[in-house]
């Protein structure tokens, strides 16, 4: 399955352990994910080198391309709210996962979209499984 994975990258990175272990089981599950590099320490430089509008030409070829997009939204990001609207705009099924513990913004908690999943997690372990299940799913 081709797989668009967003997370936060100038709004905090604080999770990006998280975000790496999604992506690796991603991977290991054998699905193909564009974004994959978004969870890599290195992000904020790969990203400089592009415009504004590389960037958005880039991904939003990336979102018409996955079968479905998955968020992580502990950390609140203007990228990642636009990625799932657009997302969803589209009819893309979508997961927006987040830790329990964190507040959710009631833009994404609130949406009723058909298409839009949302759930909490305690542990990556934990998010992994919600994961696995959101795919099996569609």
């Amino acid at each position: 399955m081709n797989i668009y994975f967003a997370c936060s990258i100038t709004g905090g990175r604080e999770f990006e352990p998280v975000y790496q272990t999604i992506v690796h089981a991603l991977e290991e599950a054998g699905h193909e994910v564009p974004t994959a590099h978004l969870a890599e320490s290195s992000v904020g430089a790969l990203e400089a080198a592009l415009s504004p509008q590389e960037v958005y030409a880039r991904d939003t070829a990336w979102i018409r391309a996955c079968d479905v997009l998955i968020a992580e939204v502990s950390v609140p990001s203007h990228g990642v709210g636009y990625e799932i609207g657009f997302a969803l705009g589209m009819g893309k099924p979508v997961l927006a996962i987040h830790r329990e513990d964190r507040r959710l913004s009631k833009m994404i908690s609130g949406n009723p979209a058909s298409s839009l999943t949302v759930k909490s997690y305690r542990t990556p372990e934990e998010a992994i499984r919600i994961i696995e299940r959101f795919l099996s799913s569609v």
